[in-house]
């Protein structure tokens, strides 16, 4: 997703591409593409210039949304989001813990963008290539 996000507006990109610059596998790469697909949050485009595209901007992804979609919800423990889980969630202070670091966890990946791993990733560039800017 931040190797669309770095490509946005470029058109779509190719798989290929994307395995040889990011050093992962194209096996790997289409199994993660289709439940971004599914959920709406890329499109592919078939044909000679064809590809996959995000269908939002990066700046109104979040790391939340792409996690979610790719590993289910997010929790520490499986009580921490059902109460049903166990019989003895009613009133355990470790589960309300648990669901406390569970919610700061969401909340700090609901305040990361595409669009800002997109800076970071150009600072740490512009720094590898020793471009920097006063």
């Amino acid at each position: 997703m931040l190797d669309l996000a770095l490509n946005y507006g470029n058109g779509p990109v190719l798989l290929r591409e994307i395995s040889e610059r990011q050093d992962v596998s194209m096996k790997y790469l289409e199994q993660l593409v289709t439940p971004l697909r599914v959920a709406g949050l890329v499109k592919s485009t078939r044909g000679p210039h064809g590809g996959y595209h995000l269908t939002r901007p990066p700046s109104e992804i979040t790391l939340h949304e792409i996690i979610e979609i790719l590993e289910g919800p997010i929790s520490l423990t499986d009580c921490a989001t059902d109460e049903e889980f166990c019989k003895r969630s009613y009133g355990c202070v470790t589960r309300e813990i648990w669901g406390e670091v569970t919610d700061k966890i969401a909340d700090a990946l609901r305040a990361v963008t595409l669009e800002e791993m997109c800076e970071r990733e150009r600072a740490t560039q512009d720094m590898e290539t020793g471009s920097y800017q006063i």
